[in-house]
């Protein structure tokens, strides 16, 4: 049977449908993951720089009132009541632990004037925070009777 059209042996299948997997693709998972990580990298840098900030700027917020606090302190003292010399103390209350040295020293006499010259230094405990040096002259005299003279020839 040459010229017949008969049918083969074995039947040619009829093109047939695929079913659709559901899922992904283990490339499609990487793909993902590594967008991923391409756009949380920046982001988690940002977040450790914010979060340094943050904590420099609490320490600095607790430094300076300590500051504040200790020179109105030594300014409201009575002159003679500042000894000269050096002292260290250390302070290990809650929330801002730190060391405090104050040096009292003579800075000038004149007449009945005198000036000392006072150097508070605050240094925290904690290494993040930096420390702090504060300089300031503190006269025997009333600011306001400085410039007068004190009647001595």
């Amino acid at each position: 049977m040459t010229g017949d059209l008969a049918m083969p042996e074995h039947p040619v299948p009829v093109a047939t449908r695929r079913s659709r997997r559901g899922g992904f693709i283990l490339m499609e998972v990487i793909v993902a993951m590594t967008l991923l990580a391409l756009i949380l990298t920046p982001l988690a840098a940002m977040v450790y720089k914010i979060t340094a900030r943050s904590h420099r700027t609490v320490g600095n917020s607790y430094r300076n009132a300590v500051v504040m606090q200790q020179v109105k302190y030594l300014q409201s003292i009575p002159y003679d009541s500042l000894d000269e010399g050096t002292t260290s103390v250390t302070v290990t209350d809650k929330p801002y632990p730190h060391t405090k040295v104050l040096s009292v020293d003579e800075y000038w006499t004149r007449w009945q004037l005198r000036a000392k010259r006072v150097q508070l230094v605050i240094t925290p405990t904690n290494p993040l925070y930096r420390p702090d040096t504060t300089i300031f002259i503190r006269s025997s005299a009333h600011s306001t009777r400085a410039l007068f003279d004190d009647g001595q020839p």
